[in-house]
């Protein structure tokens, strides 16, 4: 039988490690031994053993457990001498020659790791650039160079060589940041480690940060200036605002926009006869289910004539047509003004003209109940043309239609003044694009949940879109028109009630169909939550005080008033002061005036047009006071007419655009110039006149000639940061984004101050 055994008894028998038969078993083809547990056969026993032993005389026959006698069996190889890891010199082969000895030990290859009398040795004695000599120091547990420790490894004498401490630096980076700007995502646009930020941030500025806190904007930049990089910050974008942006953006051929309805709002005075006269038109009776027949919701129909469609709201008073406006949804194309015949204007009447005026949109007037005794629509003419509202046939631009709810006169006349104001406006959609609106009105509904009234002002909303409104969502699971017909899809300018949302929007919200559920619902999501942490969702309105920092409207600046007085010869008083005070670059524009006292209608427009409400000699009512704490909006009362002047005249005075002086701070000449490796070139300065400071502006100047204009990175005073550097005293500057410094040139500091400028 054949001679068999494991490759672990075989290196203990040899005196040799394992891992080395395996090395020389793999060299020599046998590649099925792969590990210390495998065996192996006499044919390769012997050729395993004749590696590790070849100067074996051949008459020394090594014998198989069976055949061999007990007595021809090799003996166990002795034990290797272990020696000292501690030599007294270690030389390196080339340069000093290994001393004579009795028994020498060297260091060979892997590949012939055996003693110079041919026996095995059990370990590897030393790295091969080392040559150990048999004389030994006695043994010391400390203080040899180049050894660590009793057992540890030997390394060169010295240690390792270490790098000189290089302070970190950004030079030269560009990037944008979208505040919240925490530390970690600073340190990975800067490639900066967030240790060394966190220390800059507590040694130099006093803000004790950790890795994951924010950043406020003005710091972030500060230190970008301070590693050498440029950032720019972006202002936060709002959820969603990308979605709102793609809806913008896109563009339809000319091939594919059509001509879509016009959306008209009626407006005017109390029971003047809107809704009767919206009845008339539709041939409904919405008026009689209405409570005292005032309308109590907003109401949208669509309305066919010969072949084109018009599209009608109905809205309770001025609140809702204000309250799209404020939340910036402009959804009327086209106000109709009713007027009875038989009252006249009236103060809401004056309102409604205000309030369309303020919206930017034509106006139609239809004087109504034109077929009572008492009518008198010549007078209302002459009323309306005080207000700029002068007829066509007197050579004004308004379009003017005698109405009557009750005999049906002028109707037909009505709608066709409306769709000719359509072609002048030229309103196209097109219908291939995503649906995306406004919503009009909605409510909870106990049967089929949030029931939203949308109107459709570009796209083609179908059955199923996902719809995103607000800090609302969901999908358009049912849609029904303004008849109650069930409908798969609304086009451009057609009113309908969707059913399934979320939770209830607000009206004026607009709405836009996008194809990701899950996505319309992060955004919602982060809106409410946003909602959440502000409290309300109020918007910050105009006052006296801010108007310098909210107003903001292009070259021309307005200032909005509302103007409430006791009496009428005050009224028009104050509205000739108020307007004297304009000029070239700041306008005052009277929103509305009129006799009485603050009601919640004046609040709402002030809302919803950025206004301030003046009060000469007048009481705020009780609804008013709450409603404009409620949304901000500013009331001021006065008992002096001069006071008033003088209040808005200093507000003015704010509109202006501050005068920005240059004052100079000094100016140091560059001595010397040192060269650091990633940080640039630093000028060694001595301040001449004035001082320098760290924030400061600066020109490089040399030979009289202004080479470059910027800010000051760094400003030092040997090692240490200094805010400022006066006269006689030499300090170290960096300037941000210019290297070509030269001596003898001079660095000039100087800061821009913004002075107040007045209207006279």
């Amino acid at each position: 039988m054949a001679d068999k055994m494991r490759i672990s008894t075989l290196a203990k028998e040899m005196g040799v490690k394992s891992g080395l038969i395996l090395e020389k078993c793999k060299e020599q083809g046998l590649k099925h031994i792969t590990h210390h547990a495998n065996t192996v056969e006499d044919k390769e026993l012997r050729l395993i053993r004749s590696l590790f032993r070849p100067s074996v005389p051949p008459s020394k026959k090594v014998g198989t457990k069976k055949t061999a006698p007990k007595a021809a069996r090799p003996k166990k190889a002795p034990e290797p001498v272990k020696h000292r890891r501690l030599p007294k010199k270690t030389v390196k082969p080339e340069t000093v020659e290994a001393k004579p000895v009795k028994s020498k030990i060297v260091t060979l290859p892997d590949s012939a790791k055996v003693r110079t009398d041919g026996k095995p040795i059990s370990k590897f004695i030393r790295p091969p650039k080392y040559i150990e000599v048999r004389r030994r120091p006695p043994f010391r547990r400390y203080g040899k160079p180049g050894f660590r420790g009793r057992t540890g490894h030997w390394k060169k004498a010295g240690g390792p060589h270490k790098e000189p401490a290089v302070l970190p630096s950004a030079e030269g980076l560009k990037f944008s940041l979208e505040p919240p700007v925490s530390v970690k995502e600073l340190s990975s646009k800067l490639g900066i480690k967030a240790s060394s930020i966190i220390t800059k941030l507590l040694m130099e500025h006093n803000i004790r940060a950790t890795m994951n806190q924010t950043l406020d904007g003005d710091v972030v930049v500060l230190l970008g200036m301070e590693y050498g990089a440029e950032i720019d910050m972006k202002k936060p974008q709002e959820a969603g605002q990308a979605i709102e942006k793609e809806f913008e953006e896109l563009l339809s051929r000319p091939e594919d926009l059509i001509p879509r309805p016009p959306i008209v709002t009626f407006m005017g005075h109390v029971d003047h006869g809107k809704t009767s006269l919206l009845d008339a038109i539709r041939k409904a009776n919405v008026a009689g289910e209405e409570v005292g027949g005032i309308t109590q919701h907003i109401g949208a129909y669509c309305v066919e004539t010969n072949g084109r469609a018009v599209v009608f709201l109905d809205t309770p008073g001025h609140e809702a047509f204000t309250a799209m406006r404020a939340r910036g949804s402009q959804t009327t194309d086209v106000a109709v003004l009713v007027v009875a015949a038989d009252d006249g204007v009236m103060p809401q009447t004056e309102e409604a003209i205000n309030h369309a005026r303020a919206a930017d949109v034509p106006v139609v007037v239809a004087i109504n109940k034109i077929d009572k005794p008492d009518a008198n629509p010549l007078r209302v003419k002459q009323q309306l043309a005080k207000f700029e509202l002068t007829p066509e046939e007197w050579g004004g631009k308004t379009q003017f239609v005698e109405t009557s709810a009750t005999t049906r006169k002028g109707l037909d006349e009505l709608l066709e003044r409306l769709l000719l104001e359509a072609e002048v406006l030229e309103l196209r959609a097109n219908p291939k694009n995503p649906a995306r609106g406004v919503v009009l009105e909605a409510r909870l509904h106990e049967g089929r949940g949030v029931v939203a009234t949308v109107i459709v002002q570009d796209g083609t909303l179908h059955l199923g879109d996902v719809i995103l409104c607000g800090h609302t969502y969901g999908r358009a699971r049912a849609m029904y028109d303004d008849k109650g017909n069930a409908v798969e899809h609304a086009g451009p300018s057609q009113p309908v009630s969707v059913s399934d949302l979320s939770v209830v929007p607000d009206a004026g919200e607009k709405f836009y169909a996008i194809n990701d559920i899950q996505k319309a619902r992060q955004i919602a999501a982060k809106r409410q939550e946003s909602l959440r942490e502000a409290g309300l969702q109020a918007r910050q309105h105009v006052t006296l005080e801010n108007l310098y920092i909210n107003i903001e409207r292009g070259k021309v600046k307005e200032l909005k008033v509302i103007l409430k007085a006791d009496v009428k010869g005050s009224v028009e008083v104050l509205e000739n002061m108020l307007e004297g005070l304009s000029t070239t670059e700041i306008k005052v524009r009277i929103l509305h005036s009129g006799v009485g006292n603050i009601t919640e209608s004046d609040t709402i427009l002030a809302d919803a047009s950025d206004a301030i409400i003046i009060g000469f000699h007048t009481v705020l009512e009780d609804g008013a006071s709450n409603l404009a704490e409620k949304s901000g909006v500013e009331i001021r009362l006065y008992e002096v007419i001069y006071d008033i002047t003088k209040d808005v005249k200093s507000a003015m005075e704010g509109l202006l655009e501050p005068e920005q002086r240059e004052v100079a701070l000094g100016n140091a000449e560059i001595q010397q110039i040192f060269k650091i490796s990633k940080l640039g070139n630093i000028a060694g300065c001595i301040v001449r006149d004035g001082k320098i400071t760290r924030n400061s502006l600066v020109r490089v100047r040399r030979d009289g000639n202004v080479l470059h204009e910027g800010k000051l990175t760094s400003l030092k005073i040997v090692k240490e940061d200094v805010k400022e550097v006066r006269q006689g005293l030499e300090c170290g500057m960096k300037v941000a984004g210019f290297d070509d410094l030269k001596v003898g040139d001079t660095i000039e500091a100087y800061e821009i101050q913004q002075v107040a400028r007045t209207l006279s």
